[in-house]
């Protein structure tokens, strides 16, 4: 195990292919749960277990199961069922021992099962080409959550911005939440460097 690539993997997760900033995935949650820091950051630490169970379960299922005997084919039906039974169990234990926190992330909670974000790690675990064991692909789901909860708890605080700022009539509610979005965005694509 090459810790210098374990924490290239993780930072890559987290800054150059932030799943919400860089690949675009899960801006469901990232738009509708991020008034607030305190739900923004809840949300992002769900995410963050729900793509670490999820990479636990379904790589070596895809690895040791589905190659072998050719049903490749079925990965995404397999690990959306996956995802949703862990987004399940995730829901159950919130519900019955932190209630607040599943009444504030309501329905973004049960949301989490079609979040593409969730299954697109579990997918791209086997397309990295920095990925090529079980360890790094769970180093890779976390470097993921940590960069979604990372955007989620930067958006809340812009949006917690914007609502004491003056904006003009036509730019209130989603449009000034998609400009502040994508100045978000943009502002990781300095981590990534320049690409000739």
């Amino acid at each position: 195990m090459n810790v210098a690539n374990i924490i290239t993997i993780v930072l890559a997760g987290l800054l150059t292919e932030n799943m919400v900033l860089a690949k675009f995935l899960g801006i469901c949650p990232f738009l509708g749960v991020s008034k607030k820091t305190n739900t923004a950051v809840s949300m992002g630490i769900a995410v963050t277990l729900v793509m670490l169970l999820a990479t636990a379960v379904t790589y070596p299922i895809h690895r040791y199961l589905l190659l072998p005997y050719g049903l490749g084919y079925l990965q995404t039906i397999v690990f959306i069922l996956i995802i949703a039974a862990l987004v399940q169990l995730v829901e159950i234990v919130l519900k019955k021992y932190i209630p607040p926190l599943y009444k504030a992330l309501g329905v973004y909670l049960p949301l989490i099962t079609t979040n593409c974000a969730v299954l697109g790690i579990t997918m791209l675990n086997f397309t990295n080409v920095r990925i090529t064991n079980y360890v790094e692909a769970l180093f890779n789901s976390l470097g993921a959550g940590l960069g979604f909860l990372l955007a989620m708890f930067i958006f809340a605080g812009v949006r917690g911005r914007l609502e004491s700022s003056d904006i003009p009539e036509s730019l209130k509610g989603l449009p000034i939440t998609l400009v502040a979005a994508a100045i978000v965005s943009l502002s990781f694509l300095g981590f990534a460097g320049i690409v000739k």
